[in-house]
């Protein structure tokens, strides 16, 4: 016999937690991120009040200010909502930064070249349809080598927002090129932009209908269904007759749509034209939107609200305090750490060695 110590710490599986522990850990988690937010304000010379001020000032204390918080939480949502049934899949879609790109071109195509053939009232409805199609049919690529020949989704989806980003690049100086030399493409005429609703585009309104559609979709449809058994375990689904290949697609295409829908918002809605840069690095924070809602879409409502008033918040810091732009993303990214990493302490929790000393049998 010899004594044999148990190690400093280990990490084990928690079971079902009551969900007012839940909030409690989450709680202390945003509690925790704004402490550390206060001591880098700190450290720098900055005051904490004044800094945390601003930040809800310049987010939430003039209707302007309001309306710009919305416009950013508006693709955050749609994205979320696009991303939540392929990862419900276990399909891990990166690309959802090149589908909003490629709705953005296709809903682009009939705004600067259709305005005078189609009248007023049809313009918009086929450009956003143009735009679901074209970001569903992106999407449907991966998705069809993936349930063909296995590939690897996460790769493929990732390298798909390359390859459509430089053909927009390709456009902006080329055919779809403006002033000569500009590489810029013209602005849309204003039959191709979306109408305002209290004072922000109509978009807004796009993503809460499609939040209740989707919310609907996945927890009382047979395809929401099918979407969870096929996460769960594709042979299972297999064993049930599913056609999981089918699925996949189908799902695909789906997010894919939505999120092309969302490139037609931010092409029409937010921006009026069309550049390389449409996404803006949407489709990659909506997948922390959609993690930390649990895949939940109701709740991607708030977490989209929070992170369009840290970043709206964070560009008044600039402007007013003269606190760098660094700084104002590190503030960022702790608040997304600690929101994230609560996840953690919820479904794990660490067990540290006590004094005693386990005695092993040789």
């Amino acid at each position: 016999m010899h004594e044999q110590k148990t190690p400093l710490i280990r990490l084990a599986k928690r079971d079902a937690m009551p969900s007012w522990q839940v909030w409690c850990i989450r709680g202390g988690s945003f509690v925790a991120a704004i402490l550390l937010g206060a001591l880098i304000f700190g450290l720098m010379g900055h005051s904490p009040m004044e800094a945390y001020g601003t930040i809800l000032s310049g987010s939430l204390g003039k209707k302007t200010a309001i309306r710009q918080t919305v416009k950013i939480a508006v693709p955050l949502l749609g994205t979320a909502l696009a991303i939540a049934p392929c990862f419900k899949m276990r399909f891990w879609n990166i690309g959802a930064e090149g589908q909003i790109t490629a709705g953005a071109v296709a809903a682009s195509y009939f705004a600067l070249f259709w305005v005078d053939q189609l009248p007023g009232w049809a313009l918009i409805p086929v450009m956003g349809l143009a735009g679901a199609v074209a970001g569903g049919l992106w999407a449907l690529i991966p998705a069809f080598f993936k349930a063909k020949w296995g590939t690897n989704e996460t790769l493929f989806t990732l390298m798909m927002n390359y390859i459509i980003i430089g053909v927009v690049k390709w456009l902006q100086g080329g055919p779809w090129e403006g002033r000569p030399g500009s590489q810029i493409i013209p602005m849309f005429d204003s039959k191709a932009v979306l109408p305002k609703v209290f004072g922000v585009h109509c978009g807004w309104i796009i993503v809460l209908v499609l939040t209740v559609v989707m919310y609907i979709y996945m927890k009382y449809t047979k395809q929401g269904y099918e979407i969870a058994v096929v996460g769960e375990s594709e042979n299972t689904a297999r064993y049930a007759g599913m056609n999981v290949g089918k699925i996949i697609m189908r799902t695909m295409f789906l997010s894919g749509a939505i999120s092309g829908l969302v490139g037609f918002i931010l092409a029409s809605g937010a921006n009026t034209t069309l550049n390389d840069g449409v996404a803006a690095g949407v489709g990659f924070t909506a997948i922390t939107v959609a993690w930390l809602a649990q895949l939940n879409p109701f709740a991607m409502i708030g977490i989209s609200g929070l992170l369009a008033v840290l970043e709206k918040g964070a560009a008044t810091l600039q402007t007013r305090m003269a606190v760098p732009a660094s700084i104002s993303d590190i503030i960022t990214g702790i608040f997304l750490f600690c929101m994230l990493g609560c996840e953690f302490f919820i479904n794990y929790e660490l067990i540290f060695r006590g004094k005693h000393k386990e005695v092993a049998k040789q």
